[in-house]
């Protein structure tokens, strides 16, 4: 069984979120490290195990944590921390040290800082997931800059996905952050029986404070997005191809002929077989 990994990423050319080093470890009892003062960030993500964590602020205040196996931990650059592993329950974990242009905002948007350095996942499955993603680069040792950059990216996705403290963090950039993931899930979900308590869901937010935030961003309720965004990929269907209009009610997530053609009017003015028959493309 491993007890310890180590990698460098040496590669200078990706500016917005680039990775240092990262590693695995399974300390010994009381392992310690610091107190040192780190100039990018390192989040640490416990796999067993428990340990302590000393973080100090600007005006050398320290601050204890008691970390155990599912939750992770933040250092951020500038502060003079110290992390032990416990005696009895010597703590496993994996970390990754990572910096850019881009970092601070993406840390902010999970939550994180030196004065709430402790990560908590919404769930434990989810603490899973970011694990798994860690291992993943951690473990890539012949893996190009490119595929290390991209799991980094995936990495720091979960990080924010699934953090417990993100409903904390107001302001535009993370509203703006919740309306984009939203936009996308619509995009890759809207041929199925999808309802907007489900994008809610996806973005973890409640139904009421998703569709505000949405609404902020968009200019337009979630409702009546995904209403327009199917019907658009409906009209699309109605003028360039053969498919029959049930067929292309269903491919938008209208199983029922009759409310897709309720849904398709109340956007377009017309019913789609009038539509189609006005806008056909026809092959010459």
């Amino acid at each position: 069984m491993m007890k310890h990994l180590f990698s460098v990423f040496q590669d200078e050319r990706f500016m917005d979120l680039t990775i240092y080093q990262y590693g695995y470890e399974k300390c010994e009892p009381l392992h310690s490290f610091g107190p040192y003062v780190r100039n990018n960030y390192l989040f640490h993500y416990v796999i067993s195990g428990k340990g302590r964590l000393h973080a100090n602020d600007e005006k050398d205040n320290t601050a204890y944590y008691h970390i155990g196996a599912g939750n992770g931990f933040l250092i951020e650059p500038g502060y003079v921390n110290t992390y032990y592993a416990d005696k009895a329950k010597p703590w496993e974990y994996v970390w990754i040290e990572f910096g850019g242009l881009r970092a601070k905002e993406y840390v902010e948007l999970a939550g994180l800082s030196y004065k709430n350095p402790v990560y908590i996942p919404s769930d434990p499955e989810y603490g899973k997931i970011i694990q798994e993603r860690m291992m993943t680069i951690v473990t890539s040792q012949n893996a190009s800059p490119i595929e290390l950059i991209g799991n980094l990216y995936l990495f720091v996705d979960a990080l924010i996905k699934y953090s417990s403290s993100k409903k904390q963090l107001q302001g535009g950039k993370l509203s703006e952050f919740y309306a984009r993931e939203a936009v996308v899930y619509i995009e890759h979900n809207y041929d199925k029986n999808i309802t907007i308590e489900d994008v809610a869901k996806k973005c973890q937010l409640d139904r009421s404070y998703f569709g505000k935030v949405f609404k902020k961003v968009v200019g337009q309720s979630p409702q009546d997005f995904l209403i327009r965004y199917r019907m658009t990929k409906a009209a699309d269907a109605l003028i360039v191809g053969n498919d029959s209009i049930s067929d292309i009610g269903n491919s938008v997530g209208y199983p029922n002929l009759l409310h897709f053609s309720r849904a398709f009017k109340g956007v377009y003015g017309m019913s789609p077989r009038e539509y189609r028959q006005k806008n056909k493309i026809i092959d010459r």
